[in-house]
């Protein structure tokens, strides 16, 4: 809370009109100059300003006013509000970025626009504090300045914080849909590898080769041949 009353000329006026307080005590109780409080008393200063009674508001009390006409060298306290004020809300508004960095922006979105595709132009619009406007004309290579652009780091610009840009880009990086890309050819899974085929027999059913057989055709072939042989 201030040290100074609400309305201090308001106050000094009716501190003036309504009590034996000197002009130095008043004038420290409204942070006013002694001088001024005293082209108050002859009436050459705050005319037409109505007088305000800082006991009614709280900010006085009758027991303080009469120590203070007792004593000459005694300072009035302010009394402390008993109602607690809330925080006043901080405004959201586009970033303000000093006039000496401004014509910097352009090679910041740049910079920002090519190292960081997935931010979006809101997002580049809270770090650097620039327009829509300027950023799709950098986009399209349609700003004025285009050809002699230079992309530059926001941070180093002193645009934004190191802080702030990693939470906007990672922000971005949630919000955007991974790619599944192909990742080439796998091996086949175990369950293919090792499963066992049906053997097919000769007669076209599936079972058990017949090992008994196939000696009993190796050998007919075989005496096949060695009777030829003797008939020659």
């Amino acid at each position: 809370m201030s040290n100074a009353p609400l309305m201090p000329k308001a106050t000094a006026v009716w501190l003036v009109d309504n009590t034996a307080l000197t002009f130095d005590q008043v004038a420290d109780f409204t942070k006013m100059h002694p001088l001024e409080i005293r082209a108050i008393a002859d009436g050459d200063a705050a005319q037409g300003i109505k007088g305000m009674d800082p006991i009614s508001n709280g900010q006085l009390t009758r027991d303080e006013i009469e120590k203070g006409e007792q004593d000459k060298n005694y300072r009035l306290k302010l009394e402390e509000s008993k109602v607690i004020l809330p925080p006043a809300a901080k405004k959201k508004g586009p970033r303000y970025t000093p006039v000496s960095r401004r014509h910097e922006r352009p090679s910041a979105i740049l910079w920002l626009v090519r190292n960081h595709a997935e931010l979006k132009d809101s997002q580049i619009m809270r770090l650097v504090g620039t327009t829509k406007t300027t950023i799709a004309s950098i986009r399209d290579r349609t700003h004025w300045n285009a050809s002699t652009l230079t992309p530059m780091d926001p941070v180093t610009l002193g645009l934004c914080s190191q802080i702030e840009l990693d939470f906007e880009v990672q922000r971005a990086a949630k919000e955007k849909p991974t790619d599944h890309a192909y990742g080439g050819a796998t091996l086949l899974p175990a369950s293919e590898t090792t499963r066992k085929d049906e053997f097919e027999t000769a007669e076209g059913g599936s079972g058990d080769l017949n090992v008994d057989a196939v000696f009993a055709k190796l050998k007919g072939i075989g005496g096949g041949k060695k009777q030829d042989d003797e008939e020659e």
